[in-house]
């Protein structure tokens, strides 16, 4: 049984009639009857009954009709989802975020409203050292790395997103929050509250430090930027701070304050395995961020 048997069945129920089906299908008719005759005979049961030149579909055809039709909408659905996976609008995008991550919810769903067929593996703050990165870049748990900094690994190809300045965060009642800008050297005697040792963020800031000539005393450490900005609002202590990527998240029980010296800042890049072939849906996503993050920039 071949598919161009069932087309023929389909076009000949459909008309009742052997020779304009034939004419529609762009065939002699005597080739038509033989196809049909051999699909009747493959089956065991005719389809059709015969009346002189007047040919009408039985019960049996009747009931085998249904199932055709749904074959040919399977295969015409099946069409559509390849169509779809080709353009981008279906598949999954693996995606490791560690950086800004409070903006993920704004950045799926602006992308998913023209692509609600794409689903997304995520993967936080646990991909958070340039190793575990690019391990899953490896393993392809994931297809798109956004991390600071950018990944700078052979065999991996990195595009820089946003460059941001990082500033201090203060409890609004210290001493300093109405400072204009600051020195980092200045706050040398501070508490701080910072992420926890081997998190890219920490090294960052602790070279900041290193810098301005003093070690950070930290008095709290947690992975969890929300838990920061609350320890930072209950007047526990002072923090580095995304001056971009914060934006929104800070209420006036929180100043941020420009560095003046030496200049704290922070690039946040998008990385992917050079040489792995991505889906159409990851490719329109990869451009996707990256004017996303340019938006995020002019702000």
């Amino acid at each position: 049984m071949e598919l161009l048997q069932l087309k023929y069945f389909l076009t000949v129920a459909r008309l009742e009639h052997m020779t304009r089906a034939a004419d529609e299908l762009g065939i002699a008719q005597p080739p038509l009857s033989q196809t049909i005759a051999r699909l009747e005979e493959e089956l065991g049961v005719p389809l059709f009954d015969r009346l002189g030149r007047n040919i009408r579909l039985n019960h049996f055809g009747q009931a085998y009709v249904q199932r055709v039709e749904r074959i040919f909408e399977e295969l015409e659905l099946g069409r559509r989802d390849l169509s779809d996976l080709a353009d981008g609008r279906q598949g999954q995008i693996g995606l490791a975020m560690h950086v800004a991550t409070h903006l993920l919810p704004d950045l799926l769903s602006a992308f998913r409203k023209d692509h609600p067929g794409v689903h997304f593996l995520l993967s936080g703050h646990q991909a958070n050292s340039v190793t575990s990165l690019v391990q899953h870049l490896a393993r392809g748990t994931c297809d798109l790395c956004i991390s600071s900094p950018p990944l700078q690994q052979p065999g991996i190809t990195s595009v820089p997103l946003l460059t941001e300045d990082i500033w201090l965060a203060f409890p609004s009642a210290h001493p300093l929050a109405r400072r204009s800008q600051i020195r980092l050297q200045e706050v040398a005697q501070e508490a701080f509250i910072n992420m926890q040792p081997g998190n890219g963020w920490r090294e960052l800031t602790d070279s900041f430090c290193q810098q301005a000539g003093f070690r950070p005393r930290i008095v709290f450490e947690s992975d969890d930027p929300s838990t920061i900005r609350g320890l930072i609002r209950a007047e526990q202590g002072i923090a580095f701070a995304p001056a971009i990527s914060w934006h929104g998240l800070v209420d006036p029980a929180i100043i941020q304050m420009p560095i003046s010296e030496p200049k704290c800042q922070r690039t946040i890049g998008l990385s992917w395995l050079t040489d792995r072939r991505l889906s159409m849906a990851a490719l329109q996503f990869r451009q996707f961020v990256i004017d996303y993050f340019a938006r995020l920039s002019l702000a």
